[in-house]
Protein backbone atom coordinates (compact mmCIF):
# COMPACT_ATOMS: atom_id res chain seq x y z
CA UNK A 1 0.00 0.00 0.00
CA UNK A 2 1.69 3.25 -1.21
CA UNK A 3 2.88 5.71 1.60
CA UNK A 4 0.94 9.10 1.19
CA UNK A 5 2.88 12.07 2.18
CA UNK A 6 1.19 15.69 1.68
CA UNK A 7 3.66 18.59 1.00
CA UNK A 8 2.17 21.71 3.02
CA UNK A 9 2.26 25.03 3.77
CA UNK A 10 0.42 27.92 3.52
CA UNK A 11 2.89 30.41 3.21
CA UNK A 12 4.12 30.56 -0.64
CA UNK A 13 7.53 30.45 -2.14
CA UNK A 14 8.94 28.24 0.29
CA UNK A 15 9.74 25.51 -2.26
CA UNK A 16 6.80 23.46 -1.43
CA UNK A 17 6.19 22.69 -5.34
CA UNK A 18 9.84 21.68 -6.08
CA UNK A 19 9.83 19.89 -2.94
CA UNK A 20 6.99 17.56 -4.30
CA UNK A 21 8.43 17.53 -7.86
CA UNK A 22 11.79 16.70 -7.11
CA UNK A 23 11.38 14.28 -4.06
CA UNK A 24 8.97 12.27 -6.60
CA UNK A 25 11.99 12.37 -8.94
CA UNK A 26 14.19 11.57 -6.50
CA UNK A 27 11.92 8.35 -5.33
CA UNK A 28 11.77 7.32 -8.60
CA UNK A 29 15.24 7.47 -9.44
CA UNK A 30 15.93 4.91 -6.57
CA UNK A 31 13.33 2.43 -8.22
CA UNK A 32 10.38 3.22 -6.25
CA UNK A 33 7.11 3.43 -7.94
CA UNK A 34 5.73 7.16 -7.74
CA UNK A 35 2.41 9.24 -7.70
CA UNK A 36 2.33 12.69 -7.86
CA UNK A 37 -0.80 14.46 -7.52
CA UNK A 38 -0.78 17.98 -8.15
CA UNK A 39 -3.57 19.69 -6.12
CA UNK A 40 -2.76 23.36 -6.44
CA UNK A 41 -5.37 25.45 -9.22
CA UNK A 42 -1.49 27.08 -10.75
CA UNK A 43 -0.78 23.97 -11.84
CA UNK A 44 2.72 24.25 -11.52
CA UNK A 45 4.07 20.82 -10.38
CA UNK A 46 2.40 19.39 -13.78
CA UNK A 47 4.44 22.27 -15.55
CA UNK A 48 7.43 21.31 -13.82
CA UNK A 49 7.09 17.88 -14.96
CA UNK A 50 7.00 18.49 -18.87
CA UNK A 51 2.66 17.97 -18.89
CA UNK A 52 0.96 20.87 -20.50
CA UNK A 53 -1.89 21.82 -18.09
CA UNK A 54 -3.51 23.75 -20.96
CA UNK A 55 -3.81 20.61 -22.78
CA UNK A 56 -5.76 17.81 -20.60
CA UNK A 57 -8.69 15.63 -20.94
CA UNK A 58 -8.85 14.88 -17.47
CA UNK A 59 -7.23 16.56 -14.33
CA UNK A 60 -7.42 16.41 -10.68
CA UNK A 61 -10.41 18.23 -10.79
CA UNK A 62 -12.31 15.65 -12.29
CA UNK A 63 -11.28 13.28 -9.97
CA UNK A 64 -12.56 15.55 -6.97
CA UNK A 65 -16.05 15.88 -8.28
CA UNK A 66 -16.16 12.41 -8.97
CA UNK A 67 -16.30 12.78 -12.67
CA UNK A 68 -13.52 10.34 -13.49
CA UNK A 69 -11.39 8.02 -11.63
CA UNK A 70 -8.13 8.38 -10.75
CA UNK A 71 -6.21 5.93 -13.12
CA UNK A 72 -8.22 7.61 -15.80
CA UNK A 73 -6.20 10.99 -15.30
CA UNK A 74 -3.20 9.62 -14.62
CA UNK A 75 -0.39 10.98 -17.34
CA UNK A 76 3.15 9.93 -17.55
CA UNK A 77 5.86 12.38 -16.48
CA UNK A 78 8.30 12.24 -19.33
CA UNK A 79 11.45 10.76 -18.74
CA UNK A 80 10.91 11.11 -15.16
CA UNK A 81 9.90 7.36 -13.97
CA UNK A 82 6.91 8.69 -12.16
CA UNK A 83 3.13 9.35 -12.57
CA UNK A 84 1.34 12.42 -12.67
CA UNK A 85 -2.31 13.66 -11.62
CA UNK A 86 -2.34 17.09 -13.27
CA UNK A 87 -4.41 20.33 -12.69
CA UNK A 88 -4.89 23.25 -13.97
CA UNK A 89 -7.00 26.22 -13.31
CA UNK A 90 -10.40 23.83 -13.25
CA UNK A 91 -9.39 22.94 -9.87
CA UNK A 92 -10.95 26.45 -8.91
CA UNK A 93 -14.28 25.07 -9.42
CA UNK A 94 -13.68 22.03 -7.85
CA UNK A 95 -13.07 23.89 -4.54
CA UNK A 96 -16.01 25.75 -5.05
CA UNK A 97 -18.04 22.25 -5.72
CA UNK A 98 -16.56 20.45 -2.51
CA UNK A 99 -18.01 22.97 -0.47
CA UNK A 100 -21.39 21.48 -0.85
CA UNK A 101 -20.06 17.99 -1.68
CA UNK A 102 -20.96 14.92 0.45
CA UNK A 103 -17.89 13.66 2.05
CA UNK A 104 -15.91 16.69 0.90
CA UNK A 105 -13.00 16.60 2.98
CA UNK A 106 -12.40 12.67 2.05
CA UNK A 107 -13.08 13.08 -1.71
CA UNK A 108 -9.44 12.06 -2.50
CA UNK A 109 -9.19 9.75 0.21
CA UNK A 110 -11.66 7.73 -1.73
CA UNK A 111 -10.16 8.37 -5.01
CA UNK A 112 -6.23 6.97 -4.06
CA UNK A 113 -8.36 3.60 -2.56
CA UNK A 114 -8.82 2.24 -5.89
CA UNK A 115 -4.80 2.73 -6.89
CA UNK A 116 -2.64 3.35 -3.62
CA UNK A 117 -1.68 -0.33 -3.89
CA UNK A 118 -0.01 0.11 -7.23
CA UNK A 119 2.59 2.72 -5.51
CA UNK A 120 5.08 2.80 -3.35
CA UNK A 121 5.06 6.93 -2.41
CA UNK A 122 2.24 8.98 -3.42
CA UNK A 123 3.14 12.60 -3.34
CA UNK A 124 0.84 15.32 -2.85
CA UNK A 125 1.38 19.19 -4.01
CA UNK A 126 -1.42 21.62 -2.26
CA UNK A 127 -2.10 25.29 -2.99
CA UNK A 128 -0.56 28.11 -0.61
CA UNK A 129 -3.27 28.03 1.72
CA UNK A 130 -5.52 25.88 3.83
CA UNK A 131 -8.91 25.60 2.10
CA UNK A 132 -10.77 22.47 1.25
CA UNK A 133 -8.27 21.60 -1.33
CA UNK A 134 -5.65 21.00 1.41
CA UNK A 135 -7.57 19.52 4.01
CA UNK A 136 -8.43 16.74 0.86
CA UNK A 137 -4.70 16.29 0.95
CA UNK A 138 -4.54 16.37 4.73
CA UNK A 139 -7.11 13.54 5.26
CA UNK A 140 -6.16 11.21 2.80
CA UNK A 141 -1.89 11.60 4.02
CA UNK A 142 -0.47 9.65 6.23
CA UNK A 143 2.32 12.37 6.59
CA UNK A 144 2.82 15.63 6.36
CA UNK A 145 6.24 17.00 5.16
CA UNK A 146 6.48 20.76 5.52
CA UNK A 147 9.31 22.25 3.70
CA UNK A 148 10.46 25.60 5.27
CA UNK A 149 12.06 28.69 4.41
CA UNK A 150 15.21 29.60 6.53
CA UNK A 151 14.07 32.76 6.79
CA UNK A 152 12.95 35.33 9.70
CA UNK A 153 8.85 34.43 9.69
CA UNK A 154 9.48 30.71 9.00
CA UNK A 155 8.59 29.42 12.52
CA UNK A 156 4.97 31.88 12.65
CA UNK A 157 4.17 30.39 10.16
CA UNK A 158 4.89 26.89 11.20
CA UNK A 159 2.82 26.93 14.06
CA UNK A 160 -0.18 28.07 12.19
CA UNK A 161 -0.03 24.82 10.17
CA UNK A 162 0.86 23.09 12.96
CA UNK A 163 -2.55 23.95 13.91
CA UNK A 164 -4.24 22.93 11.60
CA UNK A 165 -2.68 19.49 11.46
CA UNK A 166 -3.74 19.07 15.13
CA UNK A 167 -7.33 19.88 14.29
CA UNK A 168 -7.04 17.02 11.07
CA UNK A 169 -5.81 14.82 13.67
CA UNK A 170 -8.14 15.03 15.87
CA UNK A 171 -11.54 15.41 13.72
CA UNK A 172 -10.86 13.65 10.33
CA UNK A 173 -7.26 11.80 9.81
CA UNK A 174 -6.60 10.20 13.61
CA UNK A 175 -3.57 8.54 11.91
CA UNK A 176 -1.92 11.58 10.56
CA UNK A 177 1.53 12.69 11.38
CA UNK A 178 4.52 14.78 11.28
CA UNK A 179 6.56 13.15 8.31
CA UNK A 180 9.53 15.69 8.53
CA UNK A 181 10.46 19.49 8.23
CA UNK A 182 12.52 20.07 5.50
CA UNK A 183 14.98 23.35 5.01
CA UNK A 184 14.81 25.16 1.57
CA UNK A 185 16.60 27.81 -0.33
CA UNK A 186 19.37 28.08 2.21
CA UNK A 187 22.06 30.40 1.80
CA UNK A 188 24.71 29.14 4.54
CA UNK A 189 26.43 32.40 4.32
CA UNK A 190 23.44 34.18 5.41
CA UNK A 191 23.63 34.94 9.10
CA UNK A 192 20.07 34.50 9.58
CA UNK A 193 19.36 31.67 7.88
CA UNK A 194 21.90 29.95 9.41
CA UNK A 195 20.55 31.21 12.89
CA UNK A 196 16.37 30.17 11.98
CA UNK A 197 17.88 26.51 10.70
CA UNK A 198 19.27 26.41 14.04
CA UNK A 199 15.65 26.87 15.70
CA UNK A 200 14.57 24.87 13.72
CA UNK A 201 16.56 21.85 14.93
CA UNK A 202 16.65 23.46 18.28
CA UNK A 203 12.38 23.57 18.67
CA UNK A 204 11.91 20.11 16.33
CA UNK A 205 14.46 18.22 17.31
CA UNK A 206 14.70 14.48 14.79
CA UNK A 207 11.28 15.91 13.04
CA UNK A 208 13.93 17.90 11.07
CA UNK A 209 15.66 16.35 7.99
CA UNK A 210 19.25 16.38 7.80
CA UNK A 211 19.16 17.06 4.56
CA UNK A 212 19.04 21.03 3.34
CA UNK A 213 17.79 22.04 0.31
CA UNK A 214 20.50 24.75 -1.06
CA UNK A 215 19.64 27.77 -3.00
CA UNK A 216 20.17 27.02 -6.26
CA UNK A 217 20.02 28.09 -10.03
CA UNK A 218 19.57 25.06 -11.22
CA UNK A 219 16.62 24.20 -9.30
CA UNK A 220 15.01 27.52 -10.24
CA UNK A 221 15.84 27.00 -14.17
CA UNK A 222 14.08 23.49 -14.22
CA UNK A 223 10.63 24.04 -14.44
CA UNK A 224 10.88 26.45 -16.80
CA UNK A 225 12.48 23.03 -19.39
CA UNK A 226 9.50 20.77 -17.97
CA UNK A 227 11.84 18.78 -15.81
CA UNK A 228 12.51 17.97 -12.42
CA UNK A 229 16.52 19.35 -11.46
CA UNK A 230 17.36 15.89 -11.86
CA UNK A 231 16.58 15.40 -15.22
CA UNK A 232 17.76 18.88 -16.22
CA UNK A 233 21.14 18.28 -14.11
CA UNK A 234 21.82 15.48 -12.26
CA UNK A 235 24.74 17.03 -11.06
CA UNK A 236 24.43 20.17 -10.03
CA UNK A 237 24.04 20.90 -5.96
CA UNK A 238 20.23 20.66 -6.03
CA UNK A 239 19.94 17.58 -7.75
CA UNK A 240 22.63 16.39 -4.75
CA UNK A 241 20.52 17.54 -1.84
CA UNK A 242 16.29 16.05 -3.35
CA UNK A 243 18.31 12.74 -4.26
CA UNK A 244 19.77 12.66 -0.70
CA UNK A 245 16.25 14.27 0.90
CA UNK A 246 14.51 10.97 -1.17
CA UNK A 247 17.41 8.87 0.51
CA UNK A 248 16.43 9.72 3.92
CA UNK A 249 13.11 9.84 3.77
CA UNK A 250 13.69 5.86 2.45
CA UNK A 251 15.57 5.36 5.50
CA UNK A 252 13.59 6.47 8.00
CA UNK A 253 10.80 4.65 6.31
CA UNK A 254 13.41 1.49 6.33
CA UNK A 255 13.20 1.10 2.77
CA UNK A 256 15.94 -0.34 1.12
CA UNK A 257 17.99 2.57 -1.21
CA UNK A 258 18.90 0.97 -4.87
CA UNK A 259 19.78 3.22 -7.97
Amino acid sequence: MGHVITIANQKGGVGKTTTAVNLAAGLASYNKRVLLIDLDPQGNASMGCGIDKHQLKKSSCDVLLGDAKLNEAVLAAPDSGFDVLPANGDLTAAEVGLMSATLREKRLRLALSSTQENYDFIIIDCPPSLNMLTVNALVAADGVLIPIQTEYYALEGLSALMGTVNQIQEHLNHDLRIEGIVRTMHDPRNNLAVDVSNQLTGHFSSSVFETIIPRNVRVAEAPSHGKPVLRYDSASRGARAYLALAAELLGRHHVAVSA
